[in-house]
């Protein structure tokens, strides 16, 4: 069984940075794919990236993003932890959200919009919270 449990949501002020930890307990094999959500109050669940490897072909990992984080998050994992990150940097007001990891085993092979499609039968975590206040 996996289980994701998410950590290091905060309140910050924009233009600060965060880092969001998705702990995983389980196997997810070599080959996986794994992404990061988001949800403000009122609007619809965000996919914001994803990370993908096929470790049987010891291939490099493939990294996703959507456009309004682009050259501000990074997402990354520690292999050795079995933990995913999320580096967010120049925050903004609108990243203000519940932040959901998720993972499957597999390669994503899909595109961000339709990310959480792709997920759906994996695991999902409870969420932290990230408020960037301006």
């Amino acid at each position: 069984q996996v289980q994701l449990v998410e950590s290091g949501g905060d309140s910050v002020q924009a233009g600060g940075s965060l880092t969001l930890s998705c702990t995983v307990s389980g196997n997810l094999y070599r080959n996986y794919c794994m992404g990061w959500f988001r949800q403000a109050p009122g609007n619809e669940r965000e996919a914001v990236a994803y990370i993908t490897t096929d470790g049987r072909t010891n291939s490099r990992e493939s990294t996703s993003y959507a456009d309004s984080v682009k050259g501000r998050f990074t997402i990354s994992r520690d292999n050795a932890k079995n933990i995913f990150y999320l580096q967010m940097n120049n925050l903004k007001s609108e990243d203000t959200g519940m932040y959901y990891c998720a993972a499957d085993r597999g390669l994503c092979m899909t595109a961000m919009t339709t990310l959480a499609a792709r997920l759906s039968q994996g695991y999902w975590g409870q969420g932290t919270q990230v408020t960037v206040s301006s």
